[in-house]
């Protein structure tokens, strides 16, 4: 489709151009991705769902019609849709509505916040979410069942610690689960028992998660596509034009799908399936395809490791806070390997969640021996995270063309703790962004989203900045590993479609390409470092169509 466009645009400039843009952004600065360069005074024309022209006055003014709608930028930056490379996005939707718990800095203030939740609930219904976070409490502690019983006496809770990879049930979950002090702990994760008692304390981990979530009963259609519904309303207020959904379940790809076959999506979406499924995976994109440039199987994810927070990231060397202790593989490697290499050689696209310097090291190995075996292709294998490196492996991501998918706002957070678990030496390698680009690797940021907030004007000041959530690193913590402003902003843009393969169709601004644009309030090249956190989105547009203006 581009070439027609361009085609038909580059021959009419001579008759005053026969086709008309139907909307016109102007009056703002403006950066298209296609080069490392500030932004240029100038303007944004699209036709239907893409771009028309882009220039200044001049250049745009053959593409004016009586019926254009013109846009005033107020004097903004008019860039690319942002994108976010990670995602749990129909999860996000729901913790929208669900306890939050992130901001409780104290244990009593998070038993606090439950028990008013739990009083808008219903007797029996599950209470979900939370996102907690142990770190921001003095000593530390985990949390326990026993802290909540009281207050949840008719609610079955399993609320997250904010990562993901640990959760607390109190006693009405662990019934229902029917987990007792004998069940047997599963491979991949870990029940927390009281020293004395041998009795659960309520926190399982990673795979152990599971033993809780296989009681939690379904949700519904209707209720999936309302999470989906507000998880792209949140998203159109931050510019976010599309994501790579990680772990998308089946229900999640049926939703977008019914979203989509009604009108209603705002927001681009590659969907990366459980690598255990790939089989399925291709055998669906073999009888459906792929999909379109709104909803798309973009492959398959799987996962190395867990996370440093819930000390379940795998390592070469101990936690330097737990003696002997290296983390855990969540599967075994050689099955990781087994079903890397079947997914492979099913051409699909494979992403995998690594954070500790073994886990991304072996999955690094496991990349390059699964290419070399299958032959040269254009995979653009993925590592979710890549936060913990040894110096050894960051050339390897460029050498092999993997993907660092990483994310900026964990960086801010995790600053304030990581130390304590991997001590000061690792710690000069962790989310190594400078290191990744200087060697040649391609970036592609997102959020992790509800782990993080999905804001990728708060992603780009971190990656810039690195200036920690606490205040405590005001010039950044491992300052030599942060990148410039049009380098974070390239990482949420065109590498985010070279990430999916669509980097032809969207990431930069440029005539034929899908009109996916984003118009923040200030340039964020002249802008202080300091102030790039108070930028914010005053338009998002999506193939077209004005989805979010700031009022």
């Amino acid at each position: 489709m581009r070439r027609p466009v361009i085609a038909l645009c580059a021959l009419a400039l001579v008759a005053g151009c026969a086709r008309k843009a139907d909307l016109l952004v102007t009056n703002g600065v403006v950066w298209t991705g296609l080069s490392s360069g500030p932004p240029q005074r100038g303007a944004v024309a699209i036709a239907g769902d893409r771009i028309l022209a882009v220039g200044d006055s001049a250049a745009v003014a053959p593409f004016v019609g009586r019926s254009t709608r013109v846009l005033d930028a107020g004097g903004g930056m008019i860039a690319p849709g942002f994108n976010d490379a990670h995602t749990h996005f129909i999860e996000g939707g729901f913790q929208l509505s669900a306890v939050d718990l992130r901001t409780a800095a104290t244990p009593q203030e998070f038993v606090r916040r439950l028990a008013a939740f739990a009083r808008t609930r219903k007797p029996g219904e599950w209470i979900l979410g939370g996102d907690w976070d142990h770190t921001l409490w003095p000593g530390q502690p985990l949390p326990r069942r026993e802290w909540i019983d009281s207050v949840t006496p008719n609610n079955p809770v399993f609320i997250d610690r904010l990562d993901g990879h640990e959760a607390l049930a109190n006693s009405a979950a662990l019934k229902a689960a029917g987990v007792t002090a004998a069940t047997p702990t599963p491979s991949g994760g870990e029940i927390q028992h009281d020293a004395k008692t041998g009795e659960p304390t309520g926190i399982f981990k990673d795979h152990a998660l599971d033993l809780i979530g296989r009681a939690i009963p379904d949700r519904t259609p209707e209720q999936i596509d309302s999470a989906l519904a507000r998880a792209m309303v949140h998203a159109e207020s931050l510019g976010i034009t599309g994501t790579s959904f990680m772990s998308a379940p089946w229900e999640g790809l049926r939703s977008f799908r019914r979203l989509e076959k009604a009108g209603r999506l705002t927001i681009r979406a590659a969907l990366y399936l459980p690598l255990t499924d790939w089989r399925a995976v291709a055998e669906s994109i073999k009888a459906e395809g792929q999909g379109d440039a709104w909803v798309r199987i973009g492959g398959v994810k799987g996962y190395m490791d867990g996370s440093a927070g819930a000390r379940t990231a795998r390592f070469y060397e101990p936690y330097t806070d737990s003696a002997g202790y290296v983390g855990l593989f969540r599967s075994p490697p050689e099955s990781l390997a087994t079903w890397i290499a079947s997914a492979d050689s099913a051409g699909l696209q494979i992403a995998v969640h690594a954070i500790g310097d073994q886990a991304n090291g072996v999955l690094l190995g496991i990349y390059d021996s699964v290419a070399r075996m299958h032959g040269a292709r254009d995979r653009r294998f993925r590592d979710e995270h890549a936060q913990h490196l040894r110096p050894q492996d960051i050339p390897r991501f460029g050498s092999l063309g993997v993907i660092a998918s990483m994310q900026p706002a964990h960086l801010i957070d995790d600053g304030r703790w990581v130390m304590q678990r991997i001590g000061p030496e690792r710690i000069k390698t962790t989310y190594a962004f400078r290191t990744i680009l200087d060697t040649h690797g391609v970036l592609a940021f997102g959020s992790d989203w509800p782990v993080a907030s999905p804001d990728p004007l708060l992603g780009i000041a971190a990656a810039v900045t690195r200036r920690t959530t606490d205040g405590k690193n005001p010039g950044g913590w491992i300052p030599n590993q942060k990148i410039t402003v049009a380098e974070a902003l390239r990482a949420y843009t065109w590498a985010n479609a070279y990430a999916v393969f669509m980097e032809k169709e969207r990431g930069t601004l440029a005539p034929g390409m899908l009109a996916d644009v984003v118009v923040v309030d200030r340039n964020l090249f002249t802008t202080p470092p300091d102030s790039l956190e108070q930028t914010r989105v005053r338009v998002t547009i999506v193939g077209g169509k004005i989805v979010f203006v700031r009022t």
